[in-house]
């Protein structure tokens, strides 16, 4: 089938969950990538290289942000990257992923210039901006590629067509699923981890608690400390507030509890994840990939209030005192591995969706379907 697809990519998250996509959309179109966002900041550890040992063909690079950035800056400049991407190369597709600002700015740039845009796992919940955010962007596109019927039903509350949603589950499931993962030998003397037991942690701001992060990063890293465990930090993203977080885990830099990373290959995360004692933070991963394993995970926070109602995530508020008595309980907390989103064979599924000529007549002019 000779047609074009986009694939717009922003962090080191969205990129695992679309590689897998991307790899089998190489066997019968020509595939564009634009990366974007976190990808392009060396303090997060400049990971559009990750993109480029993959070996694709057609990778443009666009820096949307620099230090001083705000969000909504971020993302004016996106829709202007992007839409002068999209008129020189034409696509017939625009695929997507979840909730971030380049996601809104793709949508837009798809839905004002007549290209059908494809969005990766909407319809789910979340406890900041990110909800706004992930909503809107299903708004302003024609295809849903959703987790589970769950998120098929928001979609469709929210006006959306039965027939532009399709469950192929959470594209991560299929690298976790992966017969090519690393050993976790191997990726402790990549990253030169010494620990025989860790936990994981990754702790990202929440933008509508700007005013109160700082205090919110300060409990958190304390109860790390007071912890007394050996951690595997991996950066926050670089959302508003982001500054706090990053400030607080310099403080334990030289701590030989602590190995801190600005960025962690997908592949390599998420053998970290499944050898770990538990994640803690307020990470996706905690909610979505960590049950799958069977890891305990310790949830602060509200990032993810509404995500799941799996009684096995042990919620905490954001005292130090909190956390701590959370840290305790998952040390020697038993998970059954939950399998909540996917199969492992999301790839495939989409492989046949974007194979059929029913996508490609997908209409343009969106209409609501009255619920």
């Amino acid at each position: 089938m000779n047609k074009k697809i986009v694939f717009l990519t922003g962090t080191r998250a969205d990129f695992g969950k679309l590689k897998s996509l991307i790899e089998i959309s190489n066997k019968n179109f020509e595939v564009h990538l634009f990366a974007t966002g976190m990808h392009m900041d060396k303090k997060y550890g400049y990971t559009v290289k990750e993109i480029e040992k993959c070996g694709y063909k057609n990778i443009f690079k666009f820096i949307n942000h620099d230090a001083s950035s705000m969000m909504d800056i971020t993302l004016s400049r996106t829709i202007e990257g992007f839409a002068n991407y999209i008129h020189l190369v034409q696509p017939d597709l625009i695929i997507i992923h979840g909730d971030r600002i380049e996601a809104l700015a793709g949508a837009t740039v798809g839905a004002l210039n007549n290209i059908l845009v494809a969005h990766i796992e909407g319809g789910e919940v979340s406890g900041t901006v990110d909800e706004l955010i992930r909503h809107a962007v299903s708004k302003l596109s024609h295809i849903h590629l959703v987790a589970n019927d769950e998120a098929k039903k928001r979609l469709i509350q929210m006006g959306e067509n039965a027939e532009s949603i399709y469950i192929i589950g959470s594209p991560d499931m299929d690298a976790m699923l992966s017969e090519d993962l690393p050993t976790i030998d191997e990726v402790k003397n990549n990253y030169e981890i010494n620990f025989e037991k860790y936990a994981v942690s990754m702790f990202h701001p929440v933008t509508t608690e700007y005013d109160t992060m700082d205090e919110y990063a300060n409990e958190y890293i304390k109860a790390l400390e007071e912890s007394n465990l050996n951690y595997i930090i991996i950066y926050p993203n670089n959302d508003k507030g982001s500054e706090f977080i990053l400030n607080k885990i310099k403080r334990v830099e030289q701590n030989n509890k602590f190995r801190i990373f600005p960025s962690v290959r997908f592949e390599a995360f998420l053998v970290l994840l499944k050898n770990a004692q538990f994640i803690i933070g307020n990470s996706s991963a905690g909610i979505r990939e960590a049950p799958y394993y069977g890891i305990p995970t310790v949830n602060v926070g509200t990032r993810q209030n509404g995500r799941t109602s799996n009684p096995d995530i042990i919620n905490t508020t954001y005292n130090s005192t909190s956390i701590i008595n959370a840290i305790q309980e998952a040390k020697v907390k038993k998970v059954t591995p939950r399998h909540l989103f996917g199969d492992g064979k999301s790839d495939e599924k989409f492989f046949q969706i974007i194979s059929s000529q029913e996508l490609w007549n997908t209409p343009k002019q969106k209409i609501f379907s009255d619920f």
